[in-house]
């Protein structure tokens, strides 16, 4: 899955990166603990490629309220296409999240939930697939959206089962519906190497946490 991720470069670069037309509703950066429910950036291409803020949390139709069912942060790509709440979306509106890095636990041995920082191998920047819909009820209107998760490949078996979906800049255009059909394919994980990951302080365990040493690599003790 994915429940945490940073973005730590700036808009201005990131709407160069995309090919997307600046929006003016975007959170500020740089941001080391992003959560559900917050605002996030996110590149659409419904009439032109759009770099805008969304809630993370997708909210189907159907809920009365942004708390009238279960927060629905991540889509499996084994099923958003048969989910009612996705399926739609994962047909028409597809987006790509950019992040710097996300956050993922594995298990201790006394239980506890350890804290891993992810990031490409390369440094480069990632992008999520991801899917949105826009919800309305009483007044109230919001974007919002989903990240696609899939089973973890060879960089992150070892701290969890899941991983989310990184879509390589060659196939945005795919993804985002611009290049016709076929965007299935990609929701898989990568290739061995594409992924770097290091511990992290038990800090981040909190959805209050901020700041730049949330992603520093921890130290050991000597034995």
């Amino acid at each position: 899955m994915c429940g945490r991720f940073t973005m730590t470069h700036p808009d201005t670069a990131m709407a160069q990166l995309f090919d997307a037309v600046l929006g003016n509703d975007l959170p500020p950066v740089p941001r080391f603990n992003i959560c559900p429910t917050q605002p996030v950036a996110v590149v659409t291409a419904d009439g032109g490629r759009r770099l805008r803020a969304m809630r993370w949390g997708f909210l189907p139709v159907w809920y009365d309220t942004p708390s009238g069912g279960p927060l629905l942060i991540n889509a499996r790509a084994d099923t958003v296409a048969v989910k009612p709440a996705f399926r739609e979306a994962v047909r028409a509106r597809r987006c790509l999240v950019p992040a710097s890095g996300f956050y993922e636990w594995s298990a201790g041995k006394d239980g506890a939930r350890l804290p891993w920082y992810v990031t490409r191998s390369d440094g480069g920047v990632m992008a999520f697939a991801a899917i949105w819909q826009s919800w309305e009820r009483g007044g109230v209107a919001m974007d919002t959206c989903a990240l696609i998760t899939t089973e973890a490949g060879p960089d992150m078996a070892a701290i969890h089962h899941r991983q989310p979906v990184l879509v390589p800049p060659a196939d945005w255009p795919l993804w985002l519906g611009e290049a016709g059909h076929g965007a299935a394919v990609l929701m898989q994980a990568g290739a061995a190497g594409e992924l770097r990951a290091h511990r992290v302080g038990m800090a981040v365990n909190s959805n209050r946490a901020v700041g730049p040493e949330l992603i520093e690599p921890l130290i050991q003790p000597l034995a």
